[in-house]
């Protein structure tokens, strides 16, 4: 089947590529200059992730980053997309155990910040939240399995759902966000067989992160598989560049320039 090309990425068109058999792609960026390079690479689905409060402002976890961070963040992605469908983060404390306020903070992202739809972590403890943001009209997209957002519940980043219990309940979420009218569905560090099963249960595309092949897309945080973070190694991680080692170079090289008189030279001064 020739694959369609989309000028513009919508909620439909990701539903479409399932359907079709096409891999969704999704990477996160948070300001305009990445998010324009990114978008014109082609990338499908660009996440305005809250891991942002890690590689943007060197927080230990999600958790710091505020609503006004985020919206910040986004705002900047958005300015730079024209083809991506761009999806950005709900805080933690800005949906959780408060309805009315989540729709609140959904609404504010999407004046705010021109997104084209929410993220929210969790499940069947979410679903008022859910329910009342999709009714705005504003479109969701789930995230289950690892929910960063609620580390200090599990007190740690290993894999989820190992047990029957757990993978019970993750099905069962899966199919109640279905039910609810999200339009995707991100699952986190979760078993490859148990990701493969939830993407083969429900219609919605769902995008894996250390969720094995057999879901419809993956995601990755940019930093990371661009090689400009060293210490963070999880075995779902490739490192497509080093960049880490090409920026080091470089401004050691602008350094030594500096300070031997070799920049600027006579074609670089007026």
């Amino acid at each position: 089947m020739e694959k369609k090309h989309y000028k513009k990425i919508t909620t439909k068109a990701l539903f479409d590529m399932k359907q079709q058999g096409e891999k969704i792609s999704m990477l996160t960026a948070y300001d305009y200059t990445m998010a324009r390079i990114l978008d014109a690479a082609g990338i499908d689905v660009i996440l305005v992730g809250d891991s942002a409060s890690n590689v943007m402002a060197g927080h230990e976890t999600t958790l710091p980053i505020t609503l006004d961070q985020m919206i910040y963040h986004a705002s900047s992605v958005v300015r730079a997309v024209e083809r991506a469908l761009v999806v950005v983060d709900m805080p933690f404390g800005t949906y959780q155990g408060n309805s009315k306020k989540a729709l609140e903070s959904a609404i504010r992202i999407m004046k705010e910040s021109g997104g084209h739809a929410v993220k929210m972590e969790g499940g069947a403890e979410i679903a008022e939240s859910v329910e009342r943001i999709l009714s705005a009209g504003i479109p969701v997209m789930g995230h289950l399995g690892l929910t960063p957002q609620s580390i200090y519940k599990f007190g740690t980043y290993t894999v989820r759902a190992k047990e029957e219990k757990e993978a019970k309940k993750l099905l069962e979420d899966a199919k109640l966000l279905e039910e609810l009218g999200v339009f995707s569905i991100v699952l986190e560090k979760i078993p490859a067989q148990l990701a493969k099963q939830v993407t083969e249960s429900v219609r919605i595309p769902v995008i894996g992160i250390g969720a094995g092949p057999n879901v419809d897309g993956q995601v990755l945080v940019m930093h990371d598989m661009l090689g400009m973070t060293k210490d963070f190694s999880p075995r779902f991680l490739r490192r497509y560049a080093d960049l880490h080692s090409i920026m080091t170079q470089a401004f050691k090289q602008y350094i030594r320039d500096v300070k031997t008189l070799d920049f600027p030279n006579e074609s670089e001064q007026y």
